[in-house]
């Protein structure tokens, strides 16, 4: 595998130093040379001194040589004229570079020999780059079928030679680095091999593949175990049988009750105990695999495609892709081409070899359309008839594709009101309304606590995490316009706030939580008091008191929240 990936990479790097009097050479981890390439006079004088393929360059074998000290020294060689030990060898100058496998093992030593005379500084960078190419080849090639993330403390590195990457099991747990990532982490392998993606970027897995879920996910910011700031893009090359670690982190990946699902993302995992939530899940599993569209409905950040992505890891399509699209983020002059595809030359600015489009994409598969009521009404006609006919026709083309998929789509909006108002198609409405099912908002759930105790495991990697009984009491009378997603904010924001400390309380929460806390009771508690036609003085201690109560007694909180100081509630309280 070496000697397929360094040939080309050699082949490069000959063009470059071509007609300097010198060759460049391949060798194997224990210095046997496996292919030479040069300036056919210098190949020729190379070959007096056994510097050809099949002869071994280890110290051993030479004395002090590039070759054989970069392989003692695992670094970067120069050894010029007269440092070498035999004298037949001292008309050199050679620059070498190990090439390191994914376990951090000597693969090989790429170097360029030549006269001393014509010795040129810059060759060291040429050969270190093209040592570095054929690491990442290499480690690319081993992890074909892996999470790799790519990932640099300066975003425009990402996607160059001089980026970190690292790669993952579907599970999330560290399968290796390469050399440059090993340096970020600053960790020895073993050290690493206890790690798993969150528990190293601080982000759970689960949120990783819905971030890819999106049209056009853009580089994400992340922040590794020591707190160093970081860019990075991820490939979610996942082998089939594994389709359903593709949405969401496994059992290797975070602690889990033991009656949860082997799958993060699954019917069961999010049934968390209330009433409302369990009778989805239990009308959603009804209908699985028959063949019947899902609308779901619910506010935003309700967790609809979160739900979208357990019903199909819960459904035999498990194995094919799950492609999400979000009809209101796309600008409506591309979501057609988007959506069905496109031929070469369909339009101006079209890709050349065209596109696919999501909905082929999604092709023995599940297609999640996401805010479907935000669809243009002229796209909801042609996707009518892609659903009733069960073919897809791009644009600017002639033929028609069969289509196999199961359908979901969500909505924050009422459709019955849109239809009403010339919105919404009735037919398509009816098309997708197989089964209709509603996600209650978080302040209406009974389980905050299951899943303030779920996204905690989920995030707080090695560390074992509580809620403190004041602020969960504080979780619990909050109104979350965010709902799950606002919440899900919240507790990873906290864990970061905390450090090393167990339990989060409410002086790790965010100011901006606090000031929602405090404008509630304010509002709240002014409301009342105007009602019973108190005074401006008994209005104020009223909420005071309604604005401790929210945050458990937390005056320092309380005063964030009011705007004064705590000497001021100290005062008017009478502490």
């Amino acid at each position: 595998m070496l000697h397929a990936y360094a040939v080309p990479v050699m082949e490069t790097l000959g063009e470059q130093i071509a007609n300097t009097g010198s060759m460049v050479v391949l060798t194997g981890p224990a210095g046997v040379v496996l292919h030479a390439i040069g300036d056919r006079d210098f190949v020729e004088k190379a070959s007096d001194i056994g510097l050809q393929p099949g002869v071994r360059w280890s110290e051993c074998s030479k004395g002090t040589n590039a070759i054989g000290t970069a392989i003692v020294e695992q670094a970067p060689t120069v050894v010029h004229a007269d440092e070498h030990y035999l004298a037949a060898n001292r008309f050199l100058t050679c620059s070498a570079v190990p090439v390191f496998d994914h376990q951090q093992q000597i693969a090989g030593i790429l170097g360029v020999a030549g006269d001393h005379a014509s010795f040129h500084h810059h060759t060291m960078a040429l050969v270190r780059i093209s040592a570095q190419m054929i690491e990442n080849q290499l480690f690319s090639t081993t992890f074909r079928n892996a999470i790799t993330v790519h990932f640099h403390s300066r975003p425009e590195v990402i996607g160059t030679l001089m980026e970190n990457t690292v790669a993952f099991t579907a599970g999330g747990r560290f399968l290796s680095a390469n050399h440059s990532a090993m340096r970020q982490f600053g960790l020895p392998r073993s050290a690493l091999e206890t790690h798993t993606f969150s528990s190293l970027f601080g982000l759970p897995l689960s949120e990783l593949f819905e971030h890819y879920c999106k049209l056009s996910p853009g580089l994400l910011t992340l922040r590794l175990y020591n707190g160093v700031r970081v860019h990075a893009r991820a490939e979610l090359r996942i082998p089939a049988g594994a389709g359903e670690a593709t949405a969401v982190s496994t059992m290797a990946e975070t602690p889990r009750p033991s009656n949860a699902s082997p799958r993060f993302s699954s019917l069961h995992y999010l049934n968390t105990g209330d009433p409302q939530v369990a009778n989805v899940i239990d009308k959603v599993g009804k209908v699985i695999g028959r063949d019947i569209p899902i609308l779901i409905l619910g506010e935003t950040g309700t967790g609809k495609e979160l739900l979208a992505q357990a019903i199909h890891n819960d459904s035999p399509r498990a194995g094919g892709p799950f492609v999400a699209v979000n009809c209101a983020s796309i600008p409506e002059t591309l979501i057609e081409s988007e959506l069905f595809g496109y031929e070469d030359g369909a339009f101006t600015g079209a890709r050349k070899k065209g596109s696919i489009g999501k909905i082929l994409q999604a092709n023995g598969g599940s297609l999640f359309l996401d805010e479907i009521g935000d669809m243009p009404l002229n796209l909801q006609a042609r996707l009518l008839r892609v659903l009733q006919e069960r073919t897809v026709t791009p644009l600017g083309c002639t033929k028609s594709y069969p289509l196999n998929i199961a359908l979901i789509c969500a909505t924050n909006r009422n459709l019955r009101e849109q239809i009403a108002s010339n919105a919404f198609r009735e037919d398509l409405y009816y098309r997708l309304n197989g089964l209709v099912i509603k996600l209650p908002p978080l302040r209406e759930r009974t389980d905050i606590e299951t899943v303030v105790d779920k996204l905690l495991a989920a995030n707080s990697g090695t560390v074992r995490r509580t809620i403190s009984p004041e602020l969960m009491q504080v979780f619990k009378r909050h109104r979350w316009p965010g709902n799950v997603r606002q919440l899900a904010s919240l507790v990873r924001t906290a864990i970061i706030m905390a450090g090393d400390e167990e339990e989060i309380g409410m002086e790790h929460m965010p100011d901006d939580f606090l000031e929602d806390i405090g404008a509630m009771a304010l509002a709240s508690s002014g409301e009342q008091q105007a009602a019973s036609g108190s005074t401006l003085e008994d209005i104020e201690l009223a909420m005071m008191r309604k604005t401790l109560e929210e945050l458990g007694g937390n005056v320092s909180a309380a005063a964030r929240a009011l705007g004064v100081s705590r000497n001021t509630i100290y005062r008017k309280m009478n502490f």
